[in-house]
């Protein structure tokens, strides 16, 4: 079942069209990242979703219903986006107590998400002194006070030290398990390789390719086969014979392009030549962006 909707939305401001004909889904249990050069109309879309823009075209909803349609938009949907907002003289704790009375949560879900989050420790403490990282822990911690069914985070991994980014990616994980529904926008693809089950990568504010991350990484140029031997000039003069192109990388492993790695375990088994690795290498996330979005980053 898809959480979230996205049909055929367009939004144009001015002489720039930020989002043109945009379809994709969000399915439940599963974290959905987001990806596309800056200025690719992903905010565009997440504010459609929330509502805080109007498309031009097309729906946006979460189980059928826009988001201003809701009964309980907070205990439904959870959102970080990126320009989250904090008042200085507040408590992290005061910060979220306010929220959750405006969202009719109970008050005792102030505690149980400052410690989810990791500022148990820090609730008392005026928000102007938080780091960034903390800051955005809050955020997120606001997000959660509803115990929503969908998440929608915008780069959540800014100002997060490494320890935090790894926190960040099991929560994801853990929230899905949960059967939520998680979208996240990143620029951090190596990251976000870790930590999703499926991607959405738009370009110019269209789709690029949508699905499983091992589908869409599957549907890359260049299929390359990583294959090792104890004699290596054997394993070369087998590859030869069949007609393999191959190149030799610094660890002494042969790459094979193009050629599935049991059709190079047939020709080694042909010469009698011991394999001691025979690997697929598939491409990278990022290797599949740029090839997806072209030079638009650059």
């Amino acid at each position: 079942m898809s959480a979230i909707e996205i049909n055929e939305i367009s939004k144009r401001f001015g002489s720039v069209q930020a989002v043109s004909g945009l379809s994709f889904e969000v399915g439940a249990g599963r974290v959905t990242g987001f990806l596309g050069p800056n200025g690719a109309g992903k905010s565009t879309t997440l504010r459609i979703l929330l509502g805080l823009v109007h498309p031009d075209d097309g729906t946006a909803t979460f189980d059928g219903r826009n988001y201003e349609k809701l009964p309980e938009p907070s205990a439904e949907v959870g959102a970080v986006l990126e320009d989250a907002s904090f008042h200085p003289g507040r408590s992290g704790r005061n910060h979220l107590r306010i929220l959750a009375a405006a969202g009719g949560h109970p008050a005792s879900r102030v505690d149980e998400v400052l410690e989810s989050v990791g500022l148990a420790d820090a609730a008392n403490r005026r928000v102007k002194g938080y780091s960034m990282g903390m800051r955005q822990r809050l955020a997120i911690a606001a997000a959660l006070l509803g115990d929503p069914e969908v998440l929608i985070l915008d780069e959540p991994a800014n100002g997060l030290d490494p320890p935090g980014i790894r926190w960040m990616r099991e929560l994801l994980r853990s929230e899905a398990g949960r059967g939520r529904a998680v979208l996240v926008s990143s620029h951090l693809l190596s990251e976000v390789s870790q930590s999703v089950d499926d991607v959405v990568v738009i370009s110019r504010g269209k789709l690029r390719a949508s699905g499983p991350l091992q589908q869409v990484l599957g549907h890359a140029e260049g299929g390359l086969t990583r294959v090792r031997a104890p004699d290596r000039e054997a394993l070369g003069r087998a590859l030869t014979a069949a007609e393999f192109e191959y190149e030799a990388d610094d660890s002494g492993a042969l790459l094979v392009r193009g050629v599935a790695p049991d059709a190079i375990g047939e020709a080694a088994n042909e010469r009698r030549v011991a394999l001691s690795e025979l690997v697929g290498v598939g491409p990278s996330l990022e290797e599949v962006f740029f090839e997806l979005t072209g030079s638009e980053e650059a």
